[in-house]
């Protein structure tokens, strides 16, 4: 593992782009109004990029009455014309994309590798794909099922979507919250974290370019304390859907229970990477690295917990730390990085106090540390492999949301199941096996939104994402998407003409 350099790179010049706010409401870039200022920092120099006016009520209830103007106009517009402003959106991300992988990587301490390979293309292709979904809302075809009426379904928009996203994917969790809810006829308003708004800013001011309707899409920069549960708790909100932890989850719960509000919340996760004997060991060994090592372990699929069955499991610890200490720890905006830092300081020091505490009762293999030289002012850590913690301890169960593994074995096929369904989460799981009965019986057994099988973390936009048990329910990506933001009504109409129907008798008269 090394530095793979500390030249000074030109990075996202954001102050310049958002000299007029980090608020983007009815189609304009303006200042928010609480009264305070937040620095977005970026993480691998500790250098500050912009400092912005954070959002407050004020601003939230004017992004909820920009976004309420705007439904009836966007709602009723055709889906074949929702589609076309879609397809025009995707050719602006497209052509934006550099200047999307820069601003992305800045805020976030991505690799730029990583920005221009994976999160930016893949939020291109979810545009891509809503604009041919946008033409696909239907419901049940027409039918004569009481043999009297017929019967039909409509999907309607649900009105204004209030939605909170995370800050380990910005872009992508932006574009996941954006394109389904408008797609289907909705306008929104997006809270994005206020330590990354950058990305999410960029893309309303895209699809501003790209045509569509101011309102239709509103951005408020604020705390989640502050413009977040406003923003939940208005009343003129009709749909909540929220991306993060599980405990910040329950409030928004019970925040939007209070105003009865369609409700998608996609949660924290601890994903079990389930090794069976027969496995190819250096696939698993890839796998395993890249899986837990992707966005510097900062996503909730991240391979965290790997359970190895006994035959592999020496071989595994030795290949996968190896591995590990090859992986290039640097710069995002160098080539040859890897790995960049942690989002922040304080989540740098947050997972190196959970690898602090396993000291105590498992071996950490390798890493474990901050380094130190050109790279001490970044919030950068160390690969790290943990062998020998008890299935029951802090670094199995809690999750820890940073370059971290642990690797526990197993003996029997039953086992190895049990202890990978063995957390309160359930969004990710892979299993490993040349075997189609074994690894079709992990996918009927473990309990996730998600199995893999010989592979760890790929998405695709035509497939949905979404967990079980604490890691939330509903989905992102994909056709079934539109179940959280369509309402179903239906329509039925009288095809006989009497004016005296036989189920009138049972409220009033005779046969």
């Amino acid at each position: 593992m090394h530095n793979p350099g500390n030249a000074t790179p030109d990075r996202f010049p954001a102050q310049d782009r958002f000299a007029d706010g980090a608020q983007y409401i009815a189609g304009r870039l303006t200042k928010g109004t609480s009264g305070r200022t937040h620095t977005v920092v970026d993480p691998a120099t500790g250098e500050d990029v912009l400092t912005y006016e954070l959002a407050g009520p004020d601003d939230v209830d004017a992004a909820v009455a920009a976004a309420r103007a705007a439904f009836p106009g966007w709602s009723g517009a055709t889906p074949g014309e929702r589609s076309d402003a879609l397809h025009r959106f995707a050719a602006v991300l497209a052509e934006r994309a550099e200047d999307f992988a820069r601003a992305e990587s800045l805020q976030c301490g991505k690799p730029l590798k990583l920005s221009r390979e994976f999160d930016v293309p893949g939020t291109v292709d979810n545009a891509a794909f809503f604009a041919g979904a946008a033409r696909q809302l239907q419901g049940q075809s027409a039918g004569e099922y009481s043999g009297d009426h017929t019967s039909y379904v409509r999907r309607e928009p649900i009105g204004v979507v209030g939605s909170i996203a995370p800050w380990n994917y910005p872009l992508q969790m932006a574009a996941w919250k954006i394109l389904p809810a408008i797609a289907a006829g909705n306008t929104i308003v997006l809270k994005p974290a206020e330590i990354t708004p950058l990305t999410s800013l960029m893309f309303a001011q895209a699809a501003t370019e790209a045509g569509i309707p101011d309102g239709v899409i509103n951005i408020v920069s604020g705390t989640g304390r502050e413009a977040g549960e406003h923003l939940v708790a208005h009343p003129d909100v009709a749909m909540t859907s929220f991306t993060g932890s599980t405990a910040v989850g329950k409030r928004v719960a019970e925040v939007a229970t209070s105003t009865v509000k369609r409700l998608h919340l996609e949660l924290g996760g601890k994903a079990p990477f389930l090794v069976f004997d027969d496995a190819d060991l250096d696939a698993a060994v890839h796998g395993a690295v890249a899986g837990a090592l992707i966005n510097t372990g900062q996503d909730c699929t991240a391979a965290t917990r790997a359970y190895v069955q006994r035959p592999l499991y020496e071989a595994f610890v030795e290949k996968t730390a190896a591995l590990m200490d090859t992986v290039r720890v640097g710069d995002p905006f160098v080539p040859g990085t890897d790995l960049g830092p942690l989002v922040s300081h304080v989540q740098r020091d947050r997972v190196a106090a959970f690898v602090d505490r396993a000291r105590a009762y498992a071996r950490v293999v390798t890493g474990g540390e901050a380094p130190q030289g050109d790279l001490e002012d970044g919030a950068y850590y160390r690969p790290t492999l943990i062998a020998g913690a008890a299935q029951d301890s802090e670094v199995v169960q809690s999750e820890i949301f940073g370059p971290v593994l642990v690797v526990l074995p197993f003996d029997t096929d039953d086992e190895g199941i049990r202890l990978a369904n063995d957390t309160p989460y359930g969004l990710a799981a892979s299993a490993w096996s040349r075997d189609v009965y074994r690894a079709n019986r992990a996918t009927r057994e473990i309990k996730a939104g998600c199995v893999w099988i010989n592979d760890h973390i790929p998405i695709i936009s035509e497939m949905p994402h979404g967990g079980y048990k604490a890691s939330g329910f509903g989905k992102d990506m994909s056709a079934y998407s539109f179940e959280e933001y369509t309402q179903i009504k239906h329509v039925m109409f009288d095809n006989t003409a009497v004016a005296a129907k036989d189920w009138h008798r049972t409220v009033f008269g005779d046969r």
